[in-house]
């Protein structure tokens, strides 16, 4: 363990599985404490929680819909109960559908909006109070919000909507020395990733394009948003950083 944000307090939405869950142990392992946010995955927030226990950090799982502004404040409450302040905001939960723009709904649209791009706007608004000068809130984008990728329209849109958010807010909490910054990533293989019906093709084409080889893991993300929680970059807000091997470079 480096421990090098000992004492820390770390608030991850979507933090029981996936990129979530190595943010997680990532914070946990630098000395952080941490809540996560899950939606429906119950035993697989705690177990998540365990790990940090097993290190010897409060780790607490709380139920949330993040695209619910009350379900937000109330998790937000639950958050209070045990810590009095958040170091770190980690904007991570998404949805999407995957189906061809032409046959999505408004009931896509609202969704995907509401849950990947006004959760970081609604947890903003809840957290501030609770954060002090020198907190980060960092969003997890996708090369969606810049590319066209089949089926990913609705989701892209939100992404980009995200990245836009996030730009906003890193010009309003400035003054509160609040940094405010996205995390985007490549092709990364999850879970998530198993429900692309062109998931061996998305990979294919990763791997072909990659400088840095054919496999970003979730690892590799988290590693990103640690990097952005440094005391070294207080200084960087407003900010894209994208972690895709290399593949937006090439051709």
């Amino acid at each position: 363990m480096d421990m090098a944000l000992m004492g820390k307090i770390a608030l991850v939405t979507g933090g029981s599985r996936g990129i979530g869950r190595a943010i997680v142990l990532k914070l946990v392992d630098a000395g952080c404490d941490v809540a996560l946010l899950y939606h429906n995955s119950h035993e697989e927030a705690e177990a998540v929680c365990q790990s940090a226990r097993a290190l010897g950090r409060t780790a607490l799982a709380i139920q949330a819909d993040v695209g619910d502004p009350q379900s937000v404040a109330e998790a937000v409450t639950a958050f209070r109960g045990t810590f009095g302040r958040v170091d770190f905001l980690i904007s991570n939960a998404a949805i999407g559908v995957l189906r061809p723009a032409l046959e999505l709904t408004l009931k896509h649209w609202r969704r995907c909006l509401e849950t990947n791009a006004l959760a970081l706007n609604t947890l903003a608004q809840q957290v501030v109070p609770l954060m002090p000068a020198g907190g980060r809130m960092i969003a997890l984008s996708s090369l969606g919000a810049l590319r066209a990728i089949p089926h990913y329209a609705f989701i892209g849109a939100s992404k980009a909507a995200l990245e836009s958010v996030a730009r906003s807010l890193a010009q309003e909490l400035g003054p509160r020395g609040i940094s405010v910054n996205v995390v985007s990533a490549g092709v990364v293989d999850t879970d998530a990733l198993k429900h692309f019906p062109n998931r061996e093709e998305l990979l294919a084409e990763y791997g072909r394009r990659t400088p840095r080889g054919p496999v970003l893991t979730p690892a590799d993300v988290a590693g990103a948003v640690y990097l952005l929680c440094l005391p070294e970059a207080a200084m960087i807000t407003g900010h894209t950083l994208v972690v895709d091997g290399g593949y937006c470079i090439s051709g």
